[in-house]
């Protein structure tokens, strides 16, 4: 321990320097954004668009329509619903969503949800506050804990069942009598001369009808039908999760989460309620066993069953066992690079997707839902659709802080917790976790970008440098020797052959120079003298 205080404390010494000067390029770039959206957020808005009352509603009346109403859709639809606009918000099934996916909310994602006044939405699901991870390899532990210091004590994050808190959000949505949730399937984009003016849709009993507004933003979620109709993205499966509940057992740590570093995969250990804890399986897309014949459950009780902590062990193998308990979804990595197109806009994971190893994705969402409700708050006239698009690119910049930090550490870390065969990922592995249990600044900013409560790609880059040298440095204690000169090498061009296609995939220039963007320094379009939005 103490060589691994000697290889950080010099290694700190050389990365300060150049930290100070990234910190306080990132600090100008996070004041300026800030201010941006404070000053949008603090214009007039109109407060009196209601639902026509006098007979039955047109397609056409809404201002804006939303596709989806999952956890983008419907916080985003009650937030616009809030500032009184006339929303027409379109799902597929408002049936309880029964999956596994989107189970984590991160502390950074709870303060969104405060921002957006939906934070009493957790409070009656059974919600479980989650206050960090424990890494867990050959033996070795190192505790994660979010930096909840400095916040109020119901700040903290939270699992759940993602169907109970979907449905939270939407009884929010539906409280409101200038919104319209309804069940459909949105089956194309109604285009004229390149502006979106609407959606076609089959209703809940098959009638096809068309519904029209200004704006329609999309957030149908990771398998949405209507995201080719705006770019064609390039959408890649590392991984599978193998998802299954655990009952009658209990973590080693209260409020904790367990991740299990472990070859051939890792595994990830939350409670979604008082007495049930979500099972995910990270499994190599070229090695999923198929579930109907069995081989799966075999694969998780000779493969992965091993590797688990033994307090966990017999309630995984009757989990693994219980007909029907095991289910499989993709994790996909997608970077946002939408073509704009006047009239539509994509958030969410229709837009963007990371690996959900750290469990951000809803944070991301979230952080896009305020973003763009601040942006669209001064508008009073949408009628306009080249202009707003023009005005609304600063969203895909503005959005890079949160999205950009959580997706590279997701998808990087992924990679190397997937990867124990490899020499030099078993260095990166052993390298991240002894800097996570050096604990004071080393492991804080870590920990709070993981969390979400820093969203800064400056502090990000400065702290893989600070952990590639700590790499480094223990690889070459006690005294450097050839041997150990050519494993320091192959942990920084392993590192970086991770790093920075993720980098380069989120785009550099608006993730560390994002002044230089123009979009960045759009203004809210004058209001029309002709066209009021008031009604």
């Amino acid at each position: 321990m103490a060589e691994q205080y000697m290889v950080g404390v010099i290694g700190g010494v050389i990365a300060s320097l150049l930290g100070f000067v990234f910190l306080y390029c990132n600090s100008l770039i996070r004041f300026r954004g800030q201010r941006k959206l404070n000053r949008a957020a603090s214009m007039e808005f109109p407060k009196k668009n209601s639902v026509n009352k006098t007979g039955s509603e047109g397609v056409g009346t809404a201002d804006i329509i939303i596709v989806g109403a999952g956890v983008a859709g419907a916080a985003l639809a009650y937030s616009l619903g809030k500032d009184g606009r006339r929303v027409r918000a379109i799902e597929r099934d408002l049936n309880a969503p029964n999956r596994m996916a989107c189970e984590s909310l991160i502390p950074g994602g709870y303060l969104k949800l405060i921002e957006l006044g939906l934070e009493d939405c957790v409070d009656e699901i059974g919600a479980q506050r989650l206050l960090g991870y424990t890494l867990y390899k050959d033996g070795k532990e190192a505790h994660v804990s979010f930096p909840l210091e400095k916040s109020q004590s119901h700040v903290a994050g939270r699992t759940f069942h993602n169907g109970r808190f979907v449905q939270s959000l939407r009884k929010k949505v539906a409280s409101l009598h200038n919104v319209s949730l309804e069940q459909g399937t949105v089956t194309s984009l109604i285009e004229e001369n390149g502006i979106v003016k609407g959606v076609q849709y089959k209703s809940e009993s098959g009638q096809v009808l068309t519904a029209c507004a200004s704006l329609t933003i999309i957030c149908d979620g990771c398998f949405s039908n209507l995201r080719r109709s705006l770019y064609s993205p390039k959408v890649d499966i590392p991984s599978y999760f193998v998802g299954f509940i655990l009952t009658n057992c209990n973590l080693p740590i209260k409020n904790y989460g367990a991740i299990i570093v472990a070859h051939p995969s890792p595994i990830v250990f939350s409670p979604i309620s008082s007495t049930e804890i979500r099972c995910m399986v990270n499994v190599p897309s070229e090695q999923v066993p198929s579930v109907s014949n069995g081989e799966m459950a075999c694969y998780l009780k000779t493969q992965v069953a091993p590797k688990v902590l033994p307090e966990l062990y017999d309630s995984f193998i009757s989990a693994i066992e219980k007909k029907g308990n095991i289910r499989i979804a993709p994790n996909k990595i997608m970077a946002a690079a939408p073509h704009l197109t006047p009239g539509a806009l994509l958030i969410g994971d229709a837009l963007n997707m990371r690996h959900a190893i750290t469990g951000g994705g809803m944070t991301v969402a979230l952080s896009d839902v305020v973003i763009l409700r601040d942006l669209i708050r001064p508008l009073h006239d949408l009628s306009d659709a080249f202009t707003v698009s023009k005005y609304l690119e600063s969203f895909y910049t503005l959005r890079k802080p949160m999205s950009s930090t959580i997706n590279i550490l997701a998808n990087v870390l992924q990679k190397i917790f997937s990867a124990s065969s490899n020499p030099a990922m078993e260095n990166l592995q052993h390298t991240f976790l002894g800097y996570m249990r050096l604990g004071g600044m080393f492991s804080y900013g870590a920990s709070a970008m993981l969390c979400g409560l820093c969203p800064r790609p400056l502090s990000l880059a400065f702290h893989f440098l600070f952990i590639a040298m700590y790499g480094v440095g223990r690889l070459l204690l006690p005294f450097p020797s050839p041997k150990r000169l050519w494993d320091g090498a192959k942990l920084l061009w392993v590192a970086s052959s991770i790093l920075l296609p993720y980098i380069y995939s989120e785009g550099i220039r608006q993730m560390f120079f994002p002044l230089t963007v123009p979009a960045y320094y759009r203004t809210p379009p004058k209001k029309s003298p002709k066209k009021s939005f008031m009604h």
